[in-house]
């Protein structure tokens, strides 16, 4: 679960972040994205992903949405957090077809 999105501290973009620390299997993320014709960049520690807005996500499970609008950047964390596998699980998110 993650807390609300609020503002970055730099005004720059919105985030959220986990309630509790959270691992992400990165690599399951992005198959799970990309099964749905979504753009990935996989950068090792962190995944970018070609939503409007994009969407960074790291491996502690932070959301860093790059948009001033908070409407834009709510609608873009319900898209994600579909998205979003825990390592413990079999490397699908519920919900999502292969």
């Amino acid at each position: 679960m993650y807390r609300k999105l609020r503002l970055c501290s730099n005004s720059g973009g919105f985030e959220a972040i986990p309630d509790r620390p959270r691992a992400l299997d990165l690599a399951a993320v992005r198959r799970s994205f990309e099964r749905a014709g979504i753009a990935v960049v996989d950068a090792r520690v962190m995944l970018i992903v070609g939503l409007d807005p994009e969407v960074t996500i790291s491996r502690t499970g932070r959301l860093l949405f790059k948009t001033k609008d908070p409407a834009a950047a709510e609608r873009a964390f319900r898209d994600v957090e579909r998205h979003l596998v825990p390592p413990s699980t079999a490397g699908d998110p519920a919900g999502v077809p292969p």
